[in-house]
């Protein structure tokens, strides 16, 4: 039976470990940008197409 309390006061510690974590990363700003990551990956392959068409250019003028 005690094994029963010692299991259960290490899981609060823990539980409580976690949400200090996510409390800490929330006031740091680690979850303000929701739109972004969600889009990236729709348009990094332009931004590099761009990008290459761009430095093709400027060879060719030079």
């Amino acid at each position: 039976m005690s094994v029963i309390y010692i299991l259960l006061t290490i899981s609060i510690l823990v539980a409580i470990l976690f949400f200090a974590a996510f409390i800490y990363a929330l006031k740091r700003g680690q979850f303000d940008d929701n739109y972004t990551p969600s889009v990236r990956m729709l348009f990094e392959d332009e931004l590099v197409k761009d990008q290459t068409k761009s430095t093709i250019k400027t060879k060719k003028t030079n």
